[in-house]
Protein backbone atom coordinates (compact mmCIF):
# COMPACT_ATOMS: atom_id res chain seq x y z
CA UNK A 1 0.00 0.00 0.00
CA UNK A 2 1.28 3.62 -1.37
CA UNK A 3 1.39 6.29 1.51
CA UNK A 4 -0.65 8.00 -0.82
CA UNK A 5 -3.79 5.44 -0.49
CA UNK A 6 -3.03 4.91 3.10
CA UNK A 7 -3.78 8.62 3.89
CA UNK A 8 -7.37 7.87 1.66
CA UNK A 9 -8.48 5.27 3.91
CA UNK A 10 -8.75 5.13 7.29
CA UNK A 11 -10.65 2.43 9.61
CA UNK A 12 -12.39 3.17 12.52
CA UNK A 13 -11.74 0.44 15.64
CA UNK A 14 -15.42 -0.16 16.46
CA UNK A 15 -18.55 -1.31 15.23
CA UNK A 16 -20.61 2.23 16.43
CA UNK A 17 -21.91 4.18 13.08
CA UNK A 18 -22.66 6.67 15.01
CA UNK A 19 -19.26 7.34 16.04
CA UNK A 20 -18.12 6.72 12.26
CA UNK A 21 -20.94 9.69 11.08
CA UNK A 22 -19.50 12.06 13.50
CA UNK A 23 -15.72 11.41 12.32
CA UNK A 24 -16.86 11.56 8.75
CA UNK A 25 -18.16 14.81 9.09
CA UNK A 26 -14.54 15.93 10.65
CA UNK A 27 -13.15 14.40 7.70
CA UNK A 28 -14.98 16.31 5.40
CA UNK A 29 -13.23 18.23 2.87
CA UNK A 30 -9.61 16.12 3.66
CA UNK A 31 -9.88 13.19 0.86
CA UNK A 32 -10.35 10.52 3.55
CA UNK A 33 -12.18 7.70 3.35
CA UNK A 34 -12.99 6.19 6.81
CA UNK A 35 -15.22 2.98 7.79
CA UNK A 36 -15.79 1.11 10.75
CA UNK A 37 -13.58 -2.04 11.00
CA UNK A 38 -15.05 -5.19 8.81
CA UNK A 39 -15.77 -7.89 11.48
CA UNK A 40 -15.80 -5.52 14.44
CA UNK A 41 -18.01 -7.32 16.42
CA UNK A 42 -16.53 -11.17 15.72
CA UNK A 43 -13.42 -10.29 17.51
CA UNK A 44 -12.66 -10.34 21.53
CA UNK A 45 -13.25 -6.88 22.70
CA UNK A 46 -10.50 -5.09 23.93
CA UNK A 47 -10.58 -4.25 27.16
CA UNK A 48 -9.92 -0.48 27.75
CA UNK A 49 -8.60 -0.62 31.60
CA UNK A 50 -5.37 1.14 31.41
CA UNK A 51 -5.15 4.10 33.74
CA UNK A 52 -4.66 6.64 30.91
CA UNK A 53 -6.72 7.87 27.81
CA UNK A 54 -3.66 7.53 25.54
CA UNK A 55 -2.79 3.92 27.04
CA UNK A 56 -6.45 2.89 26.38
CA UNK A 57 -6.14 4.55 22.67
CA UNK A 58 -3.28 3.20 21.63
CA UNK A 59 -3.90 0.16 23.04
CA UNK A 60 -7.22 -0.59 21.22
CA UNK A 61 -5.57 0.80 18.06
CA UNK A 62 -2.55 -1.75 18.28
CA UNK A 63 -4.78 -4.84 19.07
CA UNK A 64 -7.47 -3.87 16.15
CA UNK A 65 -4.63 -3.27 13.51
CA UNK A 66 -3.35 -6.89 13.83
CA UNK A 67 -7.15 -8.12 12.47
CA UNK A 68 -7.01 -5.22 9.10
CA UNK A 69 -4.52 -4.73 6.30
CA UNK A 70 -5.33 -0.79 6.70
CA UNK A 71 -4.24 1.97 8.86
CA UNK A 72 -6.63 1.67 12.00
CA UNK A 73 -7.41 4.47 14.37
CA UNK A 74 -9.16 4.56 17.95
CA UNK A 75 -10.17 7.00 20.43
CA UNK A 76 -10.24 7.67 24.11
CA UNK A 77 -12.02 9.88 25.10
CA UNK A 78 -13.58 11.48 28.42
CA UNK A 79 -14.11 14.38 31.40
CA UNK A 80 -11.19 15.51 33.81
CA UNK A 81 -12.56 17.35 36.63
CA UNK A 82 -9.18 18.19 38.75
CA UNK A 83 -10.97 18.73 42.16
CA UNK A 84 -12.15 15.00 41.91
CA UNK A 85 -8.57 14.05 41.30
CA UNK A 86 -9.23 13.66 37.59
CA UNK A 87 -12.33 11.80 37.80
CA UNK A 88 -14.56 10.36 35.63
CA UNK A 89 -10.99 10.48 34.10
CA UNK A 90 -10.84 7.13 32.09
CA UNK A 91 -14.03 5.74 33.98
CA UNK A 92 -16.15 8.29 32.52
CA UNK A 93 -18.37 6.15 31.17
CA UNK A 94 -18.62 3.63 33.68
CA UNK A 95 -18.55 6.41 36.53
CA UNK A 96 -22.24 5.66 37.93
CA UNK A 97 -21.53 1.92 36.78
CA UNK A 98 -21.51 -0.65 34.05
CA UNK A 99 -24.84 -0.39 31.48
CA UNK A 100 -25.39 3.40 33.55
CA UNK A 101 -27.43 6.10 31.65
CA UNK A 102 -26.11 9.30 30.69
CA UNK A 103 -28.56 10.41 33.23
CA UNK A 104 -27.05 8.46 35.90
CA UNK A 105 -23.60 9.84 35.66
CA UNK A 106 -24.21 13.40 34.68
CA UNK A 107 -26.42 12.67 38.40
CA UNK A 108 -23.92 11.49 40.43
CA UNK A 109 -21.10 14.12 38.97
CA UNK A 110 -23.43 16.95 39.88
CA UNK A 111 -23.91 15.28 43.64
CA UNK A 112 -20.51 14.94 43.77
CA UNK A 113 -19.49 18.46 43.15
CA UNK A 114 -22.71 19.76 45.45
CA UNK A 115 -21.78 22.87 47.23
CA UNK A 116 -18.42 23.46 45.42
CA UNK A 117 -17.57 26.69 44.30
CA UNK A 118 -17.42 27.87 40.87
CA UNK A 119 -12.89 27.72 41.00
CA UNK A 120 -13.71 24.39 42.01
CA UNK A 121 -15.88 23.53 39.41
CA UNK A 122 -13.45 23.92 36.62
CA UNK A 123 -13.27 20.74 34.14
CA UNK A 124 -12.04 19.64 30.92
CA UNK A 125 -12.93 17.12 28.14
CA UNK A 126 -9.73 15.48 26.59
CA UNK A 127 -9.36 13.23 23.39
CA UNK A 128 -6.56 11.02 22.59
CA UNK A 129 -6.55 9.37 19.13
CA UNK A 130 -3.40 6.54 18.11
CA UNK A 131 -3.58 5.33 14.56
CA UNK A 132 -1.70 1.78 14.19
CA UNK A 133 -0.63 0.07 11.31
CA UNK A 134 -0.27 -4.10 11.26
CA UNK A 135 0.46 -3.66 15.05
CA UNK A 136 2.87 -0.67 14.62
CA UNK A 137 1.58 2.42 16.56
CA UNK A 138 2.36 5.44 13.91
CA UNK A 139 0.96 8.26 15.81
CA UNK A 140 -0.40 9.14 19.11
CA UNK A 141 -2.33 12.70 19.11
CA UNK A 142 -4.44 14.83 21.94
CA UNK A 143 -6.59 17.65 22.43
CA UNK A 144 -8.69 18.89 24.97
CA UNK A 145 -11.41 21.89 25.88
CA UNK A 146 -11.67 23.80 29.16
CA UNK A 147 -14.81 24.66 30.64
CA UNK A 148 -16.75 23.72 33.82
CA UNK A 149 -19.61 21.81 35.28
CA UNK A 150 -22.94 23.68 35.70
CA UNK A 151 -25.15 23.04 38.43
CA UNK A 152 -27.98 21.52 36.44
CA UNK A 153 -28.38 20.27 32.77
CA UNK A 154 -28.66 22.86 29.78
CA UNK A 155 -29.62 22.08 26.90
CA UNK A 156 -30.79 18.96 24.56
CA UNK A 157 -27.88 18.14 21.99
CA UNK A 158 -25.24 15.66 22.36
CA UNK A 159 -24.40 13.48 24.32
CA UNK A 160 -22.50 12.07 27.70
CA UNK A 161 -21.77 15.15 29.79
CA UNK A 162 -22.45 17.47 27.30
CA UNK A 163 -25.30 19.55 29.02
CA UNK A 164 -23.73 19.89 32.27
CA UNK A 165 -20.47 21.36 30.27
CA UNK A 166 -20.14 24.93 30.23
CA UNK A 167 -18.15 26.36 27.40
CA UNK A 168 -16.66 30.05 28.54
CA UNK A 169 -15.90 31.06 24.63
CA UNK A 170 -19.47 30.35 23.57
CA UNK A 171 -21.22 31.20 26.93
CA UNK A 172 -23.40 28.07 26.45
CA UNK A 173 -23.35 24.43 27.35
CA UNK A 174 -21.85 21.88 25.19
CA UNK A 175 -25.45 20.06 24.48
CA UNK A 176 -26.41 24.04 23.41
CA UNK A 177 -24.02 24.02 20.42
CA UNK A 178 -25.36 23.13 17.06
CA UNK A 179 -23.13 20.57 15.14
CA UNK A 180 -20.91 22.77 13.63
CA UNK A 181 -20.03 24.79 16.70
CA UNK A 182 -19.43 21.58 18.62
CA UNK A 183 -16.86 20.28 15.54
CA UNK A 184 -14.86 23.30 15.62
CA UNK A 185 -14.46 23.64 19.67
CA UNK A 186 -14.72 20.03 20.97
CA UNK A 187 -11.66 18.01 22.06
CA UNK A 188 -12.77 15.03 19.48
CA UNK A 189 -12.75 17.79 16.51
CA UNK A 190 -9.36 19.26 17.61
CA UNK A 191 -7.83 16.23 17.93
CA UNK A 192 -8.68 14.56 15.02
CA UNK A 193 -8.33 17.61 13.25
CA UNK A 194 -4.37 17.28 14.78
CA UNK A 195 -4.40 13.86 13.64
CA UNK A 196 -4.94 14.83 9.98
CA UNK A 197 -2.17 17.41 10.18
CA UNK A 198 0.21 14.41 11.70
CA UNK A 199 -0.77 11.91 8.78
CA UNK A 200 0.20 14.90 5.92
Amino acid sequence: MSSASALRHLVLASGNPGKLREYQVLAAGHDLELQLLPGFADIAEFREDALTFAENAAGKALYYSRHCPDLVFADDSGLVVPVLGGAPGVQSARYAGLGASNDARIAKLLSTLQGTHEAGRAAYFVCVIAVALRGRCLAVVSDKVDGRILESPQGTCGFGYDPVFYFPPLARAFAELNLEEKNQHSHRGKAFRRLIDVLQ
